[in-house]
């Protein structure tokens, strides 16, 4: 599907590469996960929305793909993300506006809404929980349910420092991301892109050297004590093989007052991918209900 191409100009001197697909009043605005990753995994979107009348904008955080990357690993911090968000609404002229937020881009999101949800008609926290030690708590309990063999194998590659060694990409590849990152076999070309295409000083600055191992700058950051200041009507989603712990979601729900949590059955991190059909109805009935001006109930669904 066709679009319209905007660069915006942001702090710094930089630009970033927005995209827009569909006209209507409805607009979304999408953060994608990483840190340091691409639109391209969100693609799927372009499917499910704009025909129901919602307005898309795709965007590459500054460093990411077509926007620019720069060599400055002081740039990548939450701060500096969340006023370039702040700056991309400006420039697009997004009011009254939906932002969705997937992994990475849902941390941003909450950071975000803390801080502008005077913008905001209504927030989607996709594949997220409320910090990183909930994060790593949950990322640990997937992981200890390994095999040993398994365990023992990646503890040796990681005490050697050895992130890149082919073996142990491969136990991540098999033992992590196709069960808990995304379950289609083979992944769609677009998931393929957004991954092979992520700028790695954004990450390893931010994260760290893979999913299980979070040792970034991000490492510390907790958002529970702050969910009840966010009042914008907000969707919660999250997939039943996530690496994001479901419980999280519900107690994010409880949290958020005017909130709805939404859980994938057969979807993983990347929903959108793995469970799309479910995922977008989620999106879709959400939005439909707060332009109804419908209540946003603090209740849990899973598809049947």
């Amino acid at each position: 599907m066709k679009g319209q191409t905007q660069i915006v100009p942001i702090s710094g001197g930089f630009h970033v590469w927005t995209r827009k697909v569909g006209d209507s009043p409805i607009k979304i605005l999408l953060l994608h996960g990483g840190p340091g990753s691409t639109h391209e995994y969100l693609l799927s979107f372009q499917d499910y929305l704009p025909q129901e009348g919602i307005e898309i904008y795709f965007y590459d955080q500054l460093g990411s793909y077509h926007s620019d990357q720069p060599n400055d690993p002081s740039l990548w911090n939450v701060e500096r993300f969340r006023e370039e968000v702040e700056e991309v609404r400006k420039h697009l002229d997004l009011d009254q506006f939906y932002l969705f937020g997937s992994s990475w881009g849902g941390f941003l999101g909450i950071e975000y809404a803390l801080k502008y949800q005077k913008n905001l008609k209504g927030l989607i926290i996709s594949n997220m929980t409320a910090s990183i030690p909930s994060y790593v708590k949950s990322i640990n309990h997937l992981r200890n349910k390994l095999p040993a063999e398994i365990i023992n194998k990646l503890a040796v590659y990681e005490e050697q420092g050895n992130y890149k060694h082919p073996e142990y990409e491969k136990l991540l590849e098999e033992h992590l991301y196709k069960k808990h990152i995304c379950r289609l076999d083979p992944w769609p070309d677009p998931v393929v892109r957004g991954l092979s295409n992520i700028n790695e000083q954004i990450y390893n600055t931010m994260q760290g050297p893979n999913e299980f191992l979070v040792t970034g700058t991000f490492k510390d950051w907790d958002r529970w004590d702050n969910l009840q200041e966010i009042t914008v009507p907000t969707l919660l989603l999250g997939g039943k093989y996530d690496t994001m712990a479901v419980e999280d979601k519900e107690e994010m729900g409880r949290r958020i007052p005017n909130s709805r949590v939404c859980i994938c059955e057969k979807g993983s991190h990347l929903s959108m991918w793995d469970d799309a059909d479910a995922y977008f109805d989620y999106i879709k009935q959400f939005i439909k209900d707060v332009e109804d001006n419908k209540p946003v109930s603090n209740t849990s669904e899973t598809t049947v």
